[in-house]
């Protein structure tokens, strides 16, 4: 089974990932603490995961790819639309620092308490998950410097555009139910659209995410 150690030489090597302090918080989040304990021993193979519900933790190199392109700082705070397990937001939460926030949106109750235990066990206090419709964002803690969506959403989510900063940075999966292009949007007076490649993520859910009779009953707002 790969390692820690395989994954990162690997991203090294082919210059997958090339930020040191994404490197860096990699190795110090252990990803085994976000996973169902029936996968420990996969906990660092480059796939991803079931974690219940119908949800899924992504591939380590996915998640890197998202975190180096939302080019975090150390005292921001970002919007996360999509907890899982908690363990995007806990590489985030690593690298904003003490003084930095995160706000993580959870659709799926069960989902949101999994990650608030997880998090809780490794003393993270930086991050803020809340069981809401993310489609629509949060906007009791915005505006944002920057937003990450990690399930594919059917268009550019206007309302989570509307909680940016100006000059901010979102990262969302656009596609159809089947297959995702991550987009790097940059909020200028007109955006800024980098493509980052084909993607799959579980569809984004809520009143702004992908329509079907299989959705979630709606949480608070």
């Amino acid at each position: 089974m790969q390692s820690k150690k395989e994954l990162i030489s690997y991203w090294v090597k082919h210059e997958i990932i090339k930020d040191q302090k994404v490197i860096e918080a990699f190795k110090k989040v252990p990803r085994e603490e976000f996973i169902s304990k029936q996968f420990l021993s996969q906990a660092y193979g480059d796939y991803p995961l079931p974690i219940g519900l119908g949800q899924t933790i992504s591939q380590p190199t996915t998640v890197m790819i998202m975190t180096e392109a939302l080019e975090v700082k150390e005292g921001h705070k970002v919007l996360e639309i999509g907890t899982g397990s908690g363990y995007q937001a806990a590489i985030l939460s690593y690298l904003i620092g003490k003084k930095g926030m995160v706000y993580t949106t959870e659709i799926i109750e069960e989902l949101a308490r999994f990650a608030e235990s997880n998090l809780k066990k490794l003393n993270i206090e930086n991050v803020k998950v809340i069981y809401s419709d993310g489609s629509s964002g949060y906007k009791k803690a915005a505006p944002y410097d920057r937003i990450i969506v990690t399930a594919g959403a059917p268009k550019i989510p206007e309302e989570l555009l509307k909680q940016l900063k100006p000059n901010g940075i979102m990262i969302v999966p656009i596609g159809d139910l089947l297959s995702q292009r991550m987009l790097k949007i940059i909020k200028k007076k007109k955006l800024e659209i980098k493509d980052l490649g084909n993607f799959t993520f579980v569809p984004l859910k809520g009143q702004y995410g992908h329509q079907s009779d299989g959705d979630s009953k709606s949480p608070i707002k």
